[in-house]
């Protein structure tokens, strides 16, 4: 009687095990967390694997500090560039970096926190150069790569800071430094409609001021 009793919990426990074995593994989620965010405010970080606190973001009035281990999207779900629209915002690099890093702006934001987010993103960094990305997924397309753009600020100090603008009329969307255009594209090829908001590099401290939609009549 025990010996049989042994039997039948020891072929239950192989069955269990089997079909342990059989389940699916989910895949790894990116983080979609930080520590502590301003309301209304999200983020998801490259590195899926990342600490909560791996990054830090502070708002005072209207200025947003964020601090980067990882690099990252930081966006506010409401915020969207639809139609006809001016994208803007002022980012100063608050520290020096060992090496030339990207931040700036993205718009055609969708599925931000899901498996498959889709985003295009305009970004510069402290060598004076710009940069136009595509992102679908883990997958990054280049649609412009690192070119000067002259007319940013030359680094001086820790501080330096330069308007990036992204404009959305009829047809085209027109990618500014400053006031002046360095790149325009057909809308289609922009991404379309959707949130809009900050993609950081790695391991920065970025200042980002008057972050707006101003959507045209």
């Amino acid at each position: 009687m025990t010996k049989a009793l042994g039997s039948t919990v020891a072929i239950g426990l192989l069955t269990l095990v089997s079909l342990a074995a059989q389940q699916p593994v989910a895949p790894a989620q990116p983080s979609q967390g930080t520590g502590p965010l301003p309301a209304e405010w999200k983020a998801r970080l490259d590195d899926a694997a990342a600490r909560p606190d791996a990054v830090t973001v502070a708002a005072e009035r209207e200025s947003l500090t964020i601090t980067t281990g990882p690099a990252g999207i930081f966006y506010k779900p409401g915020m969207k560039a639809e139609k006809d629209y001016d994208f803007t915002a002022t980012f100063s690099q608050l520290q020096p970096a060992a090496a030339p890093q990207p931040y700036g702006l993205f718009i055609g934001g969708a599925d931000l926190d899901k498996t498959v987010p889709r985003y295009t993103a305009f970004l510069i960094r402290s060598d004076g150069k710009y940069q136009i990305t595509s992102r679908n997924g883990s997958r990054t397309v280049t649609v412009v790569g690192w070119r000067p753009a002259p007319q940013m600020a030359d680094p001086k100090g820790v501080k330096t800071s330069n308007t990036l603008s992204i404009r959305a009329l009829r047809g085209a969307v027109h990618f500014l430094v400053g006031q002046r255009e360095v790149h325009q594209m057909p809308r289609g090829r922009a991404g379309g409609d959707g949130i809009a908001g900050v993609r950081v590099g790695p391991n920065l401290k970025v200042q980002v001021n008057g972050l707006a939609v101003k959507k045209f009549p």
